[in-house]
């Protein structure tokens, strides 16, 4: 048996807080059930669009709208991380518009608040300048999604481990959302304080999660109160979804009530 959440964290912010759809060693269902009555919103994570049970059945959607229905749970979509758009092989972006199409369509009656996307930069390249070859395919990769009809601003593109400018071009000319991940920043040492002022009022998410020693999506409370209040201080006025990117209870547990007393706190000394 698992382990329920002590206290109920719904309707407790100005945004909604969350996790992901990976908190216990169970499919994606048994997991929404044990969490739902206890957060605002769940991050399905469909991070592998290869394997044969990646994408939830049509049963499994259904069990997820009524248990949306019945605690009044909404949800966000984590596209897959093996799907390239700026990919210069022609099938690899082919997959890549195919993997969206199906996935929305799949997700469509989940009513989702953003489907994040990463804009992987291969390993392979030079990552000190921005790959114009790269930029460009992904260009294109988005120009054909936009045209199948997708709205361009349930899309949010995730902060990953390059300048975000190198794509600011790719988010405003398409009108994308986007998706502040606050431990990208800190683990690849970017000013959180520039990337909140220029993004947050097209920000849809923003994920958070401890770093320490190089490693990322930990515990919250890897990060000291004061690098959570400062996190906290940026996102005022936020009214989206802050989703505790964590993938155990041992590490969600922790984040929620790390997290809970910073904000008390900085509510306390700030109003």
């Amino acid at each position: 048996m698992y382990s329920t959440l002590p206290q109920f964290y719904k309707e407790k912010y100005p945004f909604k807080i969350g996790t992901t759809s990976y908190i216990y060693p169970d499919y994606i269902v048994p997991n929404v059930k044990m969490l739902a009555p206890y957060l605002d919103e769940i991050e399905l994570l469909f991070f592998e669009s290869r394997l044969p049970d990646s994408i939830p059945a049509k049963s499994e959607i259904n069990e997820l709208y009524e248990i949306a229905k019945d605690h009044g749970t909404t949800y966000n979509v984590h596209l897959p991380v093996d799907i390239f758009p700026g990919s210069s092989n022609d099938s690899d972006r082919i997959c890549f518009f195919e993997t969206i199409q199906t996935i929305i369509d799949h997700t469509l009656r989940l009513s989702p608040s953003t489907y994040t996307l990463h804009l992987s930069y291969p390993e392979s390249l030079d990552k000190t300048q921005c790959d114009p070859i790269w930029l460009n395919n992904i260009y294109d990769s988005m120009e054909k999604l936009m045209g199948s009809g997708v709205n361009s601003k349930s899309i949010s593109i995730e902060t990953l481990e390059y300048p975000f400018e190198w794509i600011e071009g790719i988010v405003s000319g398409f009108n994308f959302s986007v998706c502040i991940d606050a431990g990208h920043l800190l683990l690849h040492g970017y000013d959180t304080q520039k990337v909140f002022k220029k993004y947050l009022d097209i920000t849809s998410v923003i994920h958070l999660h401890g770093v320490k020693n190089g490693r990322d999506h930990l515990s919250l409370d890897n990060l000291t109160n004061e690098e959570v209040k400062n996190l906290i201080k940026l996102m005022q006025g936020f009214t989206g979804t802050v989703s505790m990117e964590v993938f155990s209870y041992k590490n969600l547990l922790p984040s929620l009530q790390h997290f809970d007393r910073c904000y008390r706190s900085y509510q306390k000394t700030n109003t």
